[in-house]
């Protein structure tokens, strides 16, 4: 971040974070405030540390985290929007069909493990098999890295269907109430249900031909970019390299106001140079390289293990087998045989 988008930022969340002056002492500024969460937020740097760089004793720090980052939520929140009408549902499906050669795609959708530090008197359902706590991120994510809904707060011990199957998302889209296309659909990972407009991979074992594997590598060529969303998180936010220590509810805090800066700087700063956070594909040797965010260690946002869904209905099936007749079709990318030869 820039110091004009500092500055910018700062003009927008003063009013709510500026104190009064009193009789007894003089309110600490709300540059300084800002400056000490952001530089937390960047540089995972405990309170301690900051403490000694900016002269301000921790437990004035811990008193006005949550604060400020309830205030960078409260005004930067609407960059995280989920589209309301087709036109802006077909701008995404447009812009995957061009970046990613899907075609009526909405969004890629993804889960992750936000770890918590050992909390004491913690409730047992934010304990994860892995003797973590930890509570889970949900997202979808267009075409160009951006979060465009954000789920925060389930218990890590929750499964990844019963995560979506609360989401407000899922209520809403079974409502009907977001003008979503009739031939739109989301992209996946295994651990979602399969569904007539959410697709995921088909299953390695039984039959599975050449059709099914270029639709796997398709679908996991969209789905990447929820994979990068959460790289570029990671690699501009180190506060995610360690289980993060704060309570549960600073926790959800914490992550939604790193999503909101994370959006708010994609859209607001377009030449802002991010490529080198993710993975790219040799179309001529048939491999992925790894973007430079793997080097990046992550401790507190991690992958969760997928637990395999069946009892897909009828039509769930043949909409997906349709996509994959497509692709082998009228729907062809040259390299696609070499990518999914790469394994052979």
């Amino acid at each position: 971040m820039n110091e004009a988008k500092f500055d910018e930022l700062l003009t927008m969340v003063t009013p709510l974070i500026q104190k009064e002056n009193t009789m007894m002492r003089d309110a600490l500024p709300a540059r300084v405030k800002l400056q000490i969460i952001l530089r937390h937020l960047a540089t995972g740097d405990c309170f301690g540390s900051l403490e000694a760089l900016y002269r301000v004793p921790r437990c004035s720090i811990s008193s006005f985290f949550e604060a400020v980052c309830e205030a960078i939520w409260i005004v930067l929140r609407d960059f995280i929007k989920v589209p309301q009408s087709e036109s802006e549902w077909r701008k995404i499906m447009n812009s995957f069909y061009k970046m990613w050669n899907f075609p009526n795609c909405c969004g890629a959708k993804d889960r992750k493990l936000v770890k918590i530090r050992c909390l004491p008197n913690s409730a047992s359902e934010y304990f994860y098999y892995k003797k973590n706590f930890s509570i889970i991120l949900f997202a979808v994510v267009d075409a160009n890295y951006n979060l465009i809904y954000i789920d925060v707060g389930t218990n890590g011990r929750a499964n990844d269907a019963c995560v979506f199957e609360k989401s407000t998302l899922n209520e809403v889209i079974t409502a009907n109430l977001l003008n979503i296309p009739n031939e739109g659909v989301f992209v996946a990972d295994d651990a979602f249900p399969l569904k007539t407009n959410i697709l995921k991979p088909y299953n390695t074992r039984g039959e599975f031909n050449e059709k099914h594997k270029v639709f796997n590598y398709r679908l996991s060529r969209a789905r990447r970019v929820v994979e990068n969303a959460f790289g570029i998180l990671v690699a501009k936010f180190r506060i995610f390299e360690k289980p993060i220590p704060p309570t549960v509810s600073k926790v959800e805090q914490l992550v939604k106001t790193t999503c909101a800066l994370h959006n708010w700087l994609r859209k607001t700063t377009p030449n802002i140079n991010l490529q080198y956070s993710l993975e790219r594909e040799d179309w001529e040797k048939g491999c992925i390289i790894p973007g430079e965010r793997r080097q990046v260690p992550s401790e507190a946002i991690v992958g969760i293990p997928q637990t395999r869904l069946g009892n897909h209905t009828e039509n769930a099936r043949r909409v997906r087998n349709m996509f994959a007749e497509k692709f082998i079709t009228t729907n062809i990318v040259p390299w696609q045989l070499q990518m999914i030869r790469r394994v052979e």
